[in-house]
């Protein structure tokens, strides 16, 4: 006994009537609106980039660096056994002041006893604490937020869908965990003055 095909059909559009089929009325048929002709001539505005920015160069980005930590990060730095600030250190090959901002604080509180080093690693001195002045507790947005207002940060995530949201702004830097050290992406080279 043969087998059924179950592939499916690519590129078959549904059969649609043409507005000037003779058996839709009249009030059925599709009126092209017109635009008016002053919508036409508005320009559209392109939205405001740093002061900061060169081309693709970040002034405000400079040693000493600092990285505002995202929670996966701080996870993923635990399973690969890599210290925090020593491993930015080794990849930057200069000092690194690592911010937390109090949401990825209290997502990681929320996380539980499971992630209890992480808890511990976070209360560690060389780690400073960033207010948020915003509504909403989700990390994500804040720190796309903090990072679209001042272009002074390095972002420090593993998560994909928050570097997909990074790398739409300008000037910023990316830090991931790879192969037991920490990989940046997207560091600008010095300007040629």
């Amino acid at each position: 006994m043969p087998k059924l095909k179950k592939t499916r059909k690519f590129a078959v559009m549904k059969r649609m009537i043409k507005d000037t089929d003779a058996r839709l009325k009249e009030q059925d048929r599709r009126k092209k609106q017109k635009v008016p002709e002053s919508d036409e001539r508005q320009l559209v505005e392109a939205p405001q980039t740093s002061s900061a920015l060169f081309f693709q160069y970040n002034y405000k980005l400079g040693p000493p660096y600092r990285i505002l930590l995202d929670t996966n990060f701080i996870n993923f730095a635990i399973k690969n056994k890599v210290d925090l600030v020593s491993g930015m250190m080794d990849c930057l090959y200069a000092k690194c002041i690592p911010y937390l901002t109090e949401c990825v604080q209290g997502e990681m509180e929320r996380m539980g006893e499971r992630f209890r080093l992480a808890l511990k690693l976070m209360k560690d001195p060389r780690i400073e604490t960033v207010p948020c002045l915003h509504k909403g507790i989700y990390a994500d947005d804040c720190l796309v937020q903090r990072v679209t207002q001042h272009k002074c940060y390095i972002v420090a995530t593993c998560d994909k869908n928050l570097k997909r949201r990074i790398r739409k702004i300008p000037g910023v830097p990316i830090m991931s965990v790879g192969q037991h050290k920490f990989v940046i992406e997207r560091m600008p080279d010095a300007p040629q003055m």
